[in-house]
């Protein structure tokens, strides 16, 4: 069926005589064509008609002709060829000289599938063990996977472990989109030493040209103190805190994790909250010393009372 021009496409034909011809639409051909001198504008347009609606399973099944969308965190983006049980339409067993041949074609399905394949599969699914152990979004999964596999193509896994990888690749993705996860927790999900995840992170960093964004410090204070299940007063407190030691200057060079736990404890101490320092440390993941040095700093700066 020929329709009419639609404005998602603006385009026209070049040539004078055309510019008073409309350009039309040809749903079935997938093109654009001029009304005047029948020159194709546009090819292969996406077909956005919508699908007819069904009610029960059985409309479903018959009336849809598209799966689900396609994921960067699937080995084959969801696009798999899936030879189904050895049933057919009906529901009725294959006889077995055709259940012989689908077995054969498993087979050489599964033979068929290259090296890289197999290892993405491995690697994708130790990406989606380490979102559950950290609680992420989806769309850092996606953006991690995405890294993975620019690192996969631009050959850096020779001398590398895929868990590795993976975690720089999450971390990387976490930084991009402002999660907070410090490295001792990605190497702790991935069960990988935080040496070898700090050289790997670097090196992809540099390879790939990666512009990974410093972690919002006022980030991990909500993070710690839903942990300890602290008060809204302490946590706004916190905030209060840090933001003025941003305005002093005391924060540049400094760790973001340990300038907000220590912001946190001092927030604590204000309040009446009763937590101790190695608490603090704990659930930060930095030494109580580091805190105490930051604590003292802060309250010297800041001239703050207990």
């Amino acid at each position: 069926m020929v329709e009419n021009y639609s404005n998602d496409y603006d385009v026209k034909c070049k040539l004078d005589a055309c510019k008073t011809y409309p350009a039309i639409t040809d749903s079935e051909r997938g093109e654009i064509v001029c009304g005047g001198c029948g020159l194709i504008l546009v090819q292969n347009l996406a077909d956005a008609s919508y699908e007819n609606n069904g009610y029960t399973q059985e409309d479903f099944m018959k009336q849809a002709r598209t799966g689900p969308a396609t994921s960067l965190t699937m080995f084959d983006k969801g696009l798999s060829t899936v030879i189904g049980s050895n049933k057919d339409s009906s529901g009725n067993a294959l006889p077995s000289k055709t259940k012989y041949e689908f077995n054969r074609l498993r087979t050489w399905d599964q033979r068929s599938k290259s090296r890289k394949t197999a290892t993405l599969s491995k690697a994708f699914t130790l990406l989606h063990s380490m979102k559950t152990k950290l609680s992420v979004p989806d769309n850092v999964v996606e953006n991690a996977a995405y890294i993975y596999r620019k690192i996969v193509s631009a050959k850096l896994t020779r001398g590398r472990t895929m868990a590795s990888l993976i975690s720089a690749s999450l971390y990387a993705a976490c930084r991009e989109n402002n999660i907070p996860r410090t490295l001792d927790d990605i190497a702790k999900a991935g069960n990988v030493e935080r040496r070898i995840l700090s050289r790997d992170l670097r090196t992809i960093i540099k390879k790939l040209g990666l512009n990974l964004n410093q972690y919002d410090t006022a980030s991990f204070i909500s993070k710690i103190s839903n942990n300890m299940n602290l008060k809204e007063t302490t946590k706004r407190g916190a905030f209060d805190i840090l933001k003025r030691c941003e305005e002093e200057g005391i924060t540049a060079g400094k760790h973001p994790v340990a300038q907000a736990a220590a912001s946190l404890y001092i927030s604590c101490v204000l309040n009446g909250e009763r937590v101790s320092q190695k608490r603090v440390s704990v659930e930060a993941g930095v030494s109580d010393v580091t805190i105490r040095n930051r604590t003292v700093l802060i309250k010297k700066i800041l001239k703050l009372d207990e």
